[in-house]
């Protein structure tokens, strides 16, 4: 039997928006114990909710903006869930007009961070408070217990604090949310999140494409393959739902989903954003950035499809003549290689952007909220959130001792992994760059001292010298004397 509340009833939290996401958020919402109130810009949809879920706890809905925010306690607060863009200024625009001092609302969305920064003090200048939250785990999160990662004025965490306890993952007994900062905070934080799911997700294919053109093993001998690094340091949730997706036959002709999955990969910009600011910090990001080139390249289907047609010359390929036990266990331990430079390099980012905008991320926060509820989830955020507790200040994930010493027995199986790959003729972008980067942190020189010299060359841009201080410039069109600049 629909439960829907009295009108007389006021709501503790309200959804706009009822899509998937927002459908499914405010029914976690009402199942642990809260009114909500709904509304959608088409009323059929609110209707659907009550008709198919509101048996599932209380809720008021509503049709039009003014009777949602009447039905809502002070202070108010409602959550959008919208499309990302004019879609959401215009609902912020209506909702901030609708509401009074003090009242809150709260974008849940996948918004850009500078666009939340505006909001907020555009919404701040009338008087409301404006949240810009992260919201991880898909629909399933959404329903069953997300990640959230919620930006915004401290104050307005104080309100908001409790009812989204009430709805977010649990692991260990801790809510797998918390306030992440000012403004655009939490919405920083959820697209870098992103950017690290990217890498993750384009790193776990290309040790699938390893195995299976490598080794020459079948999707469903695979999915055994990651169920059984789902039981060891590998043990995630993308992991996980790999050998789900692998294992999984195609209801029409019996053949490997994978088989009959057009390999062209989508993406809605999250990643492309986590790696243009990347570049605007000057934090290498490469992992992150190689994997948004590579769903890119991947969609590049008429480009892809003319090369193919033209027979680019590969040069010799040669076959895997080690053996295959031995290649499975060394593709495991480079796979763990490259996460971890991908959550490292993630949480670069987020030490630059939060130092860029003053907004104090405490990485051990985020080492514990992504435990639970979110993509990125993994066994492994216990040990990172260990490693912020020994140095808040490490300059580098992978510089502390305990991931120091996972490396030393990973690094070897990387190595012959990549080389592996080249001489296969294997497209291994994330394993390679990554590698790449590591050595690069570890190399004593590197070749930007020349990059310097041939910058001061055709531009005069002058370099550094390692045994004195100063800037320093040769006069290369003259007598090519060295002047201190």
């Amino acid at each position: 039997m629909t439960q829907t509340a009295e009108k007389t009833d006021l709501a503790q939290i309200g959804v706009v928006g009822l899509a998937v996401m927002g459908s499914n958020l405010a029914r976690n919402f009402a199942r642990n114990g809260n009114t909500v109130a709904v509304y959608n810009r088409s009323p059929e949809k609110t209707r659907a909710l009550i008709s198919e879920h509101g048996d599932e706890g209380a809720f008021i809905p509503s049709e039009t903006v003014e009777d949602f925010v009447a039905s809502l306690e002070r202070p108010r607060k409602a959550i959008i869930m919208v499309q990302a863009g004019a879609a959401t200024d215009a609902v912020i625009n209506q909702l901030t007009e609708a509401m009074d001092e003090g009242d809150i609302i709260i974008d849940g969305g996948n918004a850009l961070f500078t666009d939340t920064i505006r909001r907020e003090k555009e919404v701040a200048a009338k008087g409301r408070h404006f949240v810009g939250a992260g919201i991880s785990g898909g629909e399933e999160g959404a329903l069953n217990g997300p990640s959230i990662m919620p930006g915004g004025p401290a104050e307005s965490w104080e309100t908001l604090g409790p009812i989204l306890e009430s709805i977010a993952a649990e692991v260990d007994g801790t809510p797998c949310v918390t306030h992440i900062g000012p403004d655009g905070a939490g919405h920083f934080v959820k697209m870098v999140h992103n950017g690290i799911e990217y890498a993750d997700m384009q790193v776990i294919g290309e040790a699938y494409q390893l195995l299976r053109y490598g080794a020459g093993m079948e999707p469903a001998e695979i999915a055994e393959v990651f169920r059984e690094w789902n039981a060891g340091d590998l043990d995630s949730y993308l992991i996980e739902i790999t050998a789900e997706v692998l294992a999984q036959t195609d209801p029409d002709t019996g053949a490997p989903l994978v088989d009959v999955i057009v390999d062209a990969a989508g993406q809605k910009g999250t990643g492309r954003w986590t790696a243009i600011n990347g570049l605007d910090l000057g934090v290498p990001i490469t992992g992150i950035a190689e994997s948004v080139f590579a769903r890119a390249l991947s969609s590049a289907t008429a480009q892809r499809a003319a090369a193919q047609e033209g027979q680019l010359p590969s040069g010799t390929i040669t076959e895997l003549n080690v053996d295959k036990a031995e290649f499975v266990e060394d593709v495991r331990r480079a796979l763990y290689a490259a996460k971890l430079i991908a959550y490292s390099q993630g949480f670069d980012e987020i030490k630059a952007g939060s130092d860029e905008f003053g907004w104090n991320v405490d990485p051990r926060d985020l080492a514990t909220i992504w435990r639970g509820g979110c993509i990125i989830r993994a066994k492994f955020l216990d040990r990172i959130r260990e490693a912020y507790d020994n140095d808040a200040d490490l300059p580098a994930l992978i510089l502390d001792p305990y991931f120091k010493g996972e490396l030393e027995n990973l690094i070897d199986p990387w190595r012959r992994v990549v080389v592996a790959a080249t001489q296969l003729g294997l497209p291994v972008p994330v394993f390679a760059s990554s590698l790449s980067y590591y050595d690069s942190l570890r190399a004593e020189r590197l070749p930007a001292a020349l990059i310097q010299g041939q910058r001061d060359f055709f531009g005069a841009h002058t370099f550094k010298r390692v045994d004195r201080e100063g800037t320093f410039h040769i006069e290369w069109s003259g007598d090519r004397s060295l002047t201190e600049m």
